[in-house]
């Protein structure tokens, strides 16, 4: 079986070796970059799994090549930043990264991280979704299943990362019920994301760009509240 691809953009070279040991030993593939032109470079020569990716970067910054991948790939992409700030979270988030990590952090947490992404992020075969013992719910014109991470919308698989996937399977799973935005972020980013209620938004903003409304149903917005899948 090929080893799994990590690419690590950092201009700390200590930092990038550390992380780098650490997944080698978890029998990962790994490349290491120091600036954004050549972490875009190396992205389509070496084709990662996942990239592990620094928002102070010399040149073109973290966000920047977030939003570069992010415009051809949905390839996992988990920030690392010294900064602590809630802006810098979301909109890292808005951009498309799947996960966020403050520095100083433990390395045996980003190895566990990285795990946790790639387990969530395995793209298949649109034609999986037909084994009923997969977890999905469908819809006229849409099918989303959690089992592999695949979503059918009007009989095409469309791309998303993994945390706008779980939020539409949630969401598509109770129709009709309303959830708050505290009761999302808890039950799709877990307790370490609870305050920043924004992340639902962004996400929410960024699932109805790809999932129009339909006849039938729809994401709704409850004003005050939260979000509901409506079905008529």
């Amino acid at each position: 079986m090929n080893k799994q691809k990590i690419l690590i953009v950092d201009d700390d070279a200590n930092i990038a070796e550390l992380i780098a040991l650490y997944l080698t030993k978890e029998c990962f593939d790994t490349r290491m970059v120091h600036d954004g032109e050549m972490a875009l470079e190396v992205f389509d020569n070496y084709q990662p799994n996942l990239i592990i990716l620094d928002l102070m970067l010399p040149g073109i910054d973290g966000y920047q090549v977030c939003r570069e991948i992010r415009a051809k790939s949905n390839t996992p992409i988990i920030m690392l930043s010294a900064k602590g700030e809630v802006f810098d979270k979301v909109l890292g988030l808005e951009l498309g990264a799947d996960d966020y990590m403050l520095k100083p952090f433990d390395t045996k947490e980003l190895v566990a991280r990285v795990k946790a992404v790639l387990r969530r992020y395995q793209p298949v075969s649109p034609n999986a979704v037909q084994n009923p013992n997969l977890k999905c719910v469908s819809y006229d014109d849409l099918v989303v299943n959690l089992s592999n991470y695949s979503v059918l919308y009007y009989d095409k698989a469309i791309e998303m990362p993994p945390k706008e996937l779980e939020l539409l399977y949630f969401l598509a799973s109770s129709p009709n019920q309303v959830f708050t935005r505290e009761q999302l972020l808890d039950n799709i980013w877990g307790y370490e994301y609870i305050g920043d209620t924004r992340t639902v938004d962004v996400h929410v903003k960024r699932l109805r760009e790809k999932i129009k409304d339909h006849d039938h149903w729809r994401i709704a917005t409850v004003w005050g509240i939260g979000y509901k899948f409506e079905v008529k």
